[in-house]
């Protein structure tokens, strides 16, 4: 269906764009072509210099009928709690009826078992499911591109912020904002939105922003202010292998680029950043019996003295 939509929209095109554009191989643009023709879509192609793969010249899909808002709210078909809180989802629905309604029959089966079969839950298990109130103009003022006015609450005051939105982010069933104050792009969390007006100026966006790149950037960012505490330890292979079970990926992978060669017990030194002592205790036990540490002393004797607590305790 993305074939035939696409070469709709360039009417030419050759298998190899296809493929490039459509990230498959050639061999496979071939074989989805040859589906489609057996189902009735007019395709036909022609060899040579100035050939292609066309659709018969007045032969449109009947996906034409799709409004703006369910084109957009396919984007996010994949994550029904993500559609319901922008309160797309009546409009979702309509959206894949039409989309169903024009595939081929051995295609319309599949997507049906697709949707009977594979579920995506984004929010965590404690999370009450219920959007923030702030949502609703926070999404309003994004998707038309207007200033918003917003009462956020900081962790000792509430302040006023003028902002310009440039996108939304759905993280593990928490909403972000991300939009500039003074044309600097910071983050917020929208629950913490106690008012938001949308404005009829248009807001700034700086030229070529790119709301997934940036997100990547800022919580890479994110993640590594938080490794402020460094230790000393060493750890069995084992222990090495599922060091990312115990701190995360890029804790583990930081302090596995430290370790030095193993020991002849097969034990490795690493240098590991956690975000605090306290953070660093709770992660190595999770480790059991395949780390020691080595410094700082403090972090030592408080591994220690839970352990011997845990032995008191279970002896």
């Amino acid at each position: 269906m993305a074939m035939m939509l696409l070469i709709q929209q360039r009417r030419t095109m050759t298998a190899a764009e296809v493929a490039d554009e459509l990230e498959v191989s050639v061999r496979t643009v071939y074989r989805d072509i040859a589906a489609l023709q057996a189902s009735g879509v007019p395709l036909w192609t022609e060899s040579g210099p100035g050939g292609g793969i066309r659709l018969v010249e007045g032969w449109r899909t009947k996906l034409d009928g799709l409004t703006g808002d369910e084109a957009a709210a396919l984007f996010f078909g994949g994550v029904p709690s993500a559609v319901a809180d922008l309160g797309l989802g009546t409009v979702l629905v309509a959206a894949q009826t039409k989309v169903i309604a024009m595939l081929p029959p051995e295609l319309r089966g599949r997507a049906a078992r697709l949707r009977e079969r594979f579920h995506v839950d984004a929010p965590g298990w404690f999370d009450d499911g219920a959007p923030p109130e702030a949502l609703t103009a926070v999404s309003d003022a994004v998707w038309s591109g207007r200033c918003l006015d917003v009462a956020y609450r900081r962790a000792d005051q509430t302040v006023s912020r003028l902002l310009d939105p440039l996108g939304l982010v759905l993280k593990a069933g928490t909403w972000y904002l991300v939009a500039a104050h003074r044309q600097q792009a910071r983050t917020y969390k929208v629950s913490r939105i106690d008012a938001a007006t949308v404005l009829p100026e248009a807001s700034w966006r700086p030229d070529g922003f790119d709301l997934a790149e940036w997100w990547a950037r800022s919580s890479a960012e994110f993640d590594r202010s938080l490794l402020r505490y460094r230790c000393r330890i060493r750890l069995s292979a084992r222990a090495l292998r599922r060091l990312h079970l115990a701190v995360g990926a890029m804790a583990a992978t930081r302090a596995r680029e430290t370790a030095s060669a193993p020991g002849d017990d097969g034990w490795s030194e690493v240098d590991l950043w956690t975000e605090s002592e306290d953070v660093a205790v709770y992660q190595l036990f999770t480790l059991m019996t395949g780390v020691e540490v080595l410094e700082p002393a403090s972090l030592r004797a408080a591994v220690r003295a839970v352990a011997q607590e845990l032995a008191d305790r279970n002896c």
